[in-house]
């Protein structure tokens, strides 16, 4: 099996009658970047404030990094950083000063460490050239910024970001993108909460999608992709000699208002996964190429002039409203 750096089991969160969390068993892989996503109200951050012990939860089971939750608190929430419904600090403070009344309230913080630490933290996030300047004069991205420097004020074996990217503007998007890449590519697990669908696809190997509270699908970014349909898009003068080479290849080809003939293809390959499975929106390419390449010498043998061909596969996105039956952010 593989490791867990977070696992639970009919985890279930409720406020009064409100049901928050209903039944969700989430299966985080050690080393993976996991995107959870959902819409607003979908209970990703009632989830993530059950996984850290902020919140108890009504039933279920919950481990972190092997460890039960919230009773092996004193074992692991040492080696787990976080960011979660955005960072508080002290607004008459500099950012270097927080992290440094942060770090003093952690009695497993060295202090001989402590100005370094804070150094390394700040520079990482890009906060470096801000200096003495009070956290009240931060913009919200900034703000947003220092709590990931907070997070990361010693090494962590599991960093849970609720949103990072919120309130950024495009450049600090994209440093948190390379930000989150470099601790994966240090061994750190990260557990991604987003309603940005183009940063999850560009950084994360592993999806979890809520809906109405529910985990209604999991898997890799590949697996997710896979499970839409992908369709033939056949661009031809010959659309009759097309349809007849078509048919004989089992399939179901029909002419599109555009003038193209489209036919579903059935069971295409599985998409690799593992850790050297692709990410983001390559992950999906080149699942039908071997049956799309006989396709074209079939056709081509028959005379059937070809002018294009493609496979236009379900992105990410089809795929979160067909399991959710809503929209979603995107930014291109």
């Amino acid at each position: 099996m593989v490791d867990l750096a977070v696992r639970t089991r009919g985890l279930r969160k409720t406020y009064g009658r409100q049901v928050a969390v209903a039944d969700v068993d989430l299966a985080v892989p050690a080393g993976a970047v996991y995107g959870f996503l959902g819409p607003n109200g979908s209970g990703k951050t009632s989830t993530i404030r059950v996984l850290l012990g902020l919140a108890a939860p009504t039933s279920g089971e919950v481990e972190l990094l092997g460890h039960p939750m919230p009773a092996g608190w004193r074992d692991v929430l040492p080696r787990v950083g976080a960011l979660v419904e955005g960072p508080a600090f002290y607004p008459w403070l500099s950012g270097p000063a927080n992290l440094a009344r942060l770090d003093a309230a952690d009695r497993d913080a060295d202090a001989r460490t402590r100005r370094t630490r804070i150094g390394e933290a700040i520079e990482r996030v890009g906060l470096t050239n801000a200096g003495p300047k009070r956290v009240k004069a931060y913009s919200l991205g900034m703000r947003q910024r220092l709590g990931i420097a907070a997070a990361l004020l010693r090494p962590r074996d599991l960093l849970v970001l609720d949103e990072p990217t919120n309130g950024l503007d495009p450049q600090g998007t994209r440093e948190v993108r390379h930000l989150v890449r470099s601790l994966a590519a240090d061994g750190t697990t990260l557990l991604v909460s987003s309603h940005l669908l183009a940063e999850i696809e560009q950084v994360c190997s592993h999806v979890g999608v809520m809906s109405g509270g529910r985990l209604v699908a999991q898997g890799t970014l590949a697996e997710l992709g896979a499970g839409g349909d992908a369709t033939l898009v056949l661009r031809t003068p010959d659309r009759t000699d097309a349809a007849r080479v078509l048919v004989c290849a089992g399939l179901r080809p029909v002419e599109a208002e555009d003038g193209t003939i489209r036919a579903a293809m059935a069971d295409p390959p599985a998409a690799p996964t593992g850790p050297e499975a692709p990410t983001g929106p390559e992950a999906r390419a080149g699942r039908t190429g071997p049956a799309v390449a006989d396709l074209v010498a079939a056709l081509v043998a028959a005379g059937v002039r070809v002018q294009g061909v493609e496979v236009r596969s379900d992105s990410l996105e089809d795929r979160f409203v067909a399991l959710t039956g809503e929209g979603f952010e995107v930014v291109a």
